[in-house]
């Protein structure tokens, strides 16, 4: 049975769908995680791997054809291969990537890889390793082997994501761009966004990415140029080369209007916007047994709620939730 493909009140089509298969992380980025913090969700009110194919499957009925494995840290979730296989064996999904911070791709990148996953964007943000622990606690050398070992793979297009700190790692852009494009990769620098009272303090003290534009624009030319993927960032070529550079600017410059996901969380709650508390909970309805077609209609209702834009710059207090609850 086809199905029209889901838009929402505003005309915008909805096709990717960004799924957190954990709450969990290994590392403690600032930005993200506060330090000590214990309230994850319980594994019992985690989606099941038949869950989570369930509602796939149902959104790809409905049109979306690109889903993003996301955390916390996706591969803390176990046996994430497996369900990187059933979620890619689905009718009508083109696209499978995955956004980690690679402490453990070495040992995952191939299995990974055999089973569907193309894309990958690692979060990676300083070439240094004492300023890489000071961000994140974690051991730069492993996310190195871990990024490397995708790259090995064929695991293709890699794109680093560096979230810039003013007075942390804002003088290391240039040295990132060069580790990426000796590589292929692709950098895309963002703008901290202002999830929870950890984000909240980040996204006042970093502030906007246009100064770091013009920095580069001095040293580079910097050719606007669209990459496929369905996401949020502005893409620039790096003069003649085949580097490309990204902006993603929630704070200083939205980019609702072109807004095409959705998040789902690893507790079964459909969230509509990043910065909205805009949210339809899914696993109750999956435990009561509704049928496939009941599962449908309520994302067609969900979609419905989808808010016209975030409110970041407007009322930056209003998001409680910390970015790792909700999947990036």
């Amino acid at each position: 049975m086809s199905h029209p493909s889901l838009t929402d009140p505003f005309g915008r089509r909805i096709d990717y769908l960004r799924l957190s298969v954990t709450d969990r992380c290994d590392l403690r980025c600032g930005y993200c995680l506060p330090k000590g913090f214990k309230g994850f969700e319980e594994p019992e009110h985690w989606l099941t791997f038949a869950e989570i194919e369930r509602v796939v499957s149902a959104f790809t009925a409905l049109g979306v054809r690109r889903v993003r494995l996301t955390g916390g840290e996706p591969l803390m979730r176990r046996h994430l291969p497996e369900l990187a296989g059933r979620l890619s064996a689905l009718p009508g999904l083109e696209d499978l990537s995955l956004s980690s911070n690679c402490t453990q791709m070495d040992a995952l990148a191939e299995p990974l890889r055999r089973a569907g996953v193309r894309r990958l964007n690692v979060s990676l943000d300083s070439l240094r390793p004492e300023v890489f622990r000071e961000i994140t606690g974690g051991d730069l050398d492993r996310v190195l082997r871990g990024i490397a070992a995708a790259h090995e793979v064929g695991m293709n297009p890699i794109r680093v994501n560096a979230v810039v700190m003013r007075g942390v790692n804002d003088g290391e852009i240039e040295d990132l761009l060069d580790y990426c494009a000796a590589r292929g990769f692709t950098l895309r620098l963002i703008e901290a966004m202002p999830m929870g009272a950890t984000g909240q303090a980040a996204a006042s003290a970093f502030g906007d990415l246009e100064p770091i534009k013009r920095r580069l624009e001095q040293r580079f030319a910097l050719i606007p140029d669209i990459l496929p993927g369905g996401g949020p960032a502005r893409y620039y070529r790096v003069g003649a080369t085949e580097t490309r550079i990204g902006f993603i600017t929630p704070i200083s410059q939205h980019f609702c209007e072109t807004c095409n996901r959705v998040r789902l969380t690893v507790d079964g709650t459909l969230y509509l916007c990043l910065g909205q508390d805009s949210s339809y909970p899914l696993l109750p309805l999956l435990r009561e047994g509704i049928g496939d077609a009941e599962l449908i209609e309520h994302l067609r209702r969900a979609i419905a709620l989808k808010p016209e834009r975030h409110e970041f710059k407007e009322r930056p207090e209003q998001i409680i939730r910390f970015m790792s609850m909700t999947g990036g």
